[in-house]
């Protein structure tokens, strides 16, 4: 037990890591430019198996019980974010690499990691996961499209090499895990009690990496990329809870929708970016994009296990 307290802690701290890995990357950033390459996709292929693993076919019954909140969730993840993206790199005057990379991670699906914020903050861990689910399969079609709807003509984007990417690192995992979930239960269960760390470690690799190539970049681009990508994701949450709170009027779900808009699959954006820009600079706002969604995140969380509310379903969480 003393072992899986501290796999639990460890992951728990992933913004931590993800802070300290990228501020050691800007100081020197050959410690993690080395995973670099196909090391990239892979990692993210591992940590979409290890999100696989944990459902159930019984979890997409959440749909069924209560469709309107996750309706409004994923509306809301498909228009909040990619409004925000583009409007703000106009707001901020990005150069033209960087305001895609915005556009790009914006038009991402949720963050597998807000699975795990959703269980800090006592917020509706099943329908989290239900809206992070449901977001990434329809990503397949609507991060191409929206990509190229958004930033098309500022930059060339490729909707098929995007469409065959999200495919390839997303949908192929994920359909494994749950395979092996139904079929393999034993070795699953000993899988899923390590897979949440090896996924943050991935995480923190990848951010890591990507912030360290595009170090230059970054130090140049200075205040007004990061304002931006911080607005990105503080009006994300912001607007995700404010619009849920209205449309659905439940504090629980309220909080859990404004955690899942919030929150992108940054390491998604890098691998798309990677994959299907020439330009490596379009990587640079979905790397720093997983540094800020984790600390507000994890502020939000800290704040929220603070003001337990009357679940929906009755109860007190």
């Amino acid at each position: 037990m003393t072992h899986l307290f501290m796999i639990k802690r460890l992951t728990n701290a992933f913004p931590l890591w993800v802070l300290l890995a990228s501020v050691a990357s800007l100081i020197h950033p050959p410690l993690f430019t080395w995973f670099s390459g196909e090391l990239i996709p892979i990692g993210l292929g591992i940590i979409m198996l290890g999100m696989g693993l944990t459902l159930r076919v019984e979890d997409f019954e959440r749909v069924l019980r209560y469709p309107l909140w996750v309706f409004v969730g994923v509306f809301l993840q498909y228009t909040v974010m990619p409004s925000l993206g583009w409007g703000l790199g106009y707001i901020f005057k990005l150069p033209v690499p960087f305001a895609v990379g915005l556009v790009l991670v914006a038009c991402c699906p949720g963050g597998t990691a807000s699975n795990v914020v959703s269980y800090l903050a006592r917020a509706d861990v099943p329908l989290s996961v239900t809206m992070t689910t449901i977001s990434t399969l329809l990503a397949v079609v609507m991060t191409p499209l929206l990509t190229v709807f958004l930033a098309g003509s500022r930059i060339n984007v490729n909707a098929w090499g995007l469409f065959l990417s999200t495919v390839q690192v997303v949908v192929l995992p994920i359909a494994i895990g749950l395979l092996m979930n139904r079929y393999l239960p034993k070795v699953t269960k000993k899988v899923v009690t390590i897979s949440p760390l090896v996924a943050v470690i991935f995480i923190t690799l990848i951010v890591a990496s990507i912030v360290g190539a595009g170090r230059d970049a970054i130090l140049k681009s200075g205040v007004s990329l990061i304002l931006a990508v911080f607005s990105l994701h503080a009006f994300g949450f912001l607007l995700g809870y404010f619009f849920s709170r209205i449309w659905i009027g439940h504090e629980i779900p309220a909080r859990t929708i404004s955690i899942e808009v919030g929150m992108q699959n940054s390491g998604l954006g890098v691998v798309l970016a990677r994959q299907n820009f020439a330009n490596p600079l379009v990587a640079i706002p979905s790397a720093i994009s997983s540094v800020f969604h984790s600390l507000i995140a994890s502020l939000l969380a800290a704040y929220w296990r603070l003001k337990p509310v009357q679940n929906p379903d009755g109860g007190t969480r």
